[in-house]
């Protein structure tokens, strides 16, 4: 099962889950709001996406994900909105058989998710200045 949304406010984990017997792996990210960004201090990021696009384009990357890997299941919680440093902006739980899937798809799905999914980050710096925030590492 492949769930996905994208929602503001803070972010509720989904729960780990005892009563899963098939799956040996449960792998949890979760994406946190840092305290600098291209080495200036900042007091938040604000996401922002194309509402008309990204819903969809997740949900579309999170099934191609579980397919290509072979995993169980794929749950992703996308936060938009100004998000203060140190809570989660991101939060996915990937089930497989074995360690390897999981690991692999959450690299593969956290990359193609910056690359392709119309979702905009800005860094709030203590200044209260907005700028644009770049992903430029993998």
């Amino acid at each position: 099962m492949v769930l996905t949304e994208i929602i503001s406010g803070p972010l509720s984990p989904f729960p780990s889950d005892d009563s899963r017997t098939n799956e040996g792996a449960e792998l949890v990210f979760n994406g946190r709001v840092r305290d600098k960004e291209d080495g200036k201090k900042i007091i938040a990021l604000d996401y922002e996406h194309y509402e008309e696009m990204a819903d969809n384009e997740l949900q579309k990357l999170a099934e191609n994900t579980a397919r290509k890997f072979k995993i169980i299941d794929l749950f992703c919680y996308h936060r938009i909105g100004s998000i203060p440093v140190g809570e989660s902006s991101l939060h996915v739980v990937i089930w497989s058989k074995h360690r390897r899937e999981s690991i692999d798809a959450m690299d593969y799905f956290i990359k193609e998710l910056k690359k392709s999914v119309p979702i905009w980050k800005w860094a709030i710096l203590s200044s209260g200045e907005r700028v644009p925030s770049e992903c430029n590492h993998h």
